[in-house]
């Protein structure tokens, strides 16, 4: 199972749709005031970094990083496709994205994750890489749907 993450576009027909399906899946589980997942065009818009893992050339996940401020970045849009969940997806293009973020000059990682138990392997996988929970950050606000997290790179 050759694991390959690469960057990548949101014009990319696999790629687009699995953005669309992240956040159709995070609408169906976060009221609307709650969710905070960006679709394609707003990943762009805010001008994310999107990358993509691919196993044998199928899509098995993305990930994103948008500039947060001097220094800074936010982790935004981490999808794996449920074929592949369970198999270090999620946490190869997490490690891949932090290593991006450092090569940048990036020094601290920030997210916004969901609360409930729908978002606990999540929560887990953040935490087993060092991030630590945190107050609301930016134009967040506190939302008990929503978990803040933080990390030093």
């Amino acid at each position: 199972m050759p694991l390959e993450i690469a960057r990548d576009d949101v014009s990319v027909p696999d790629t687009r749709a699995l953005v669309t399906a992240h956040v159709s899946g995070m609408l169906a589980n976060t009221p609307a005031e709650s969710c905070h997942a960006l679709d394609a065009d707003a990943l762009v818009d805010n001008g994310a970094s999107l990358w993509s893992a691919r196993v044998d050339g199928e899509l098995a996940g993305i990930g994103a990083l948008a500039p947060f401020g001097d220094g800074a970045g936010e982790l935004k849009s981490m999808r794996v496709t449920e074929r592949f969940l369970g198999q270090g997806i999620g946490r190869a293009i997490l490690r891949h994205i932090m290593a991006e973020a450092r090569e940048r000059g990036i020094r601290t990682l920030w997210l916004e994750t969901g609360s409930g138990d729908d978002f606990a392997a999540a929560r887990g996988l953040y935490a087993s890489e060092g991030f630590v929970e945190c107050p609301p950050f930016g134009s967040y606000r506190p939302d008990p749907l929503s978990t803040f997290m933080t990390r030093e790179i």
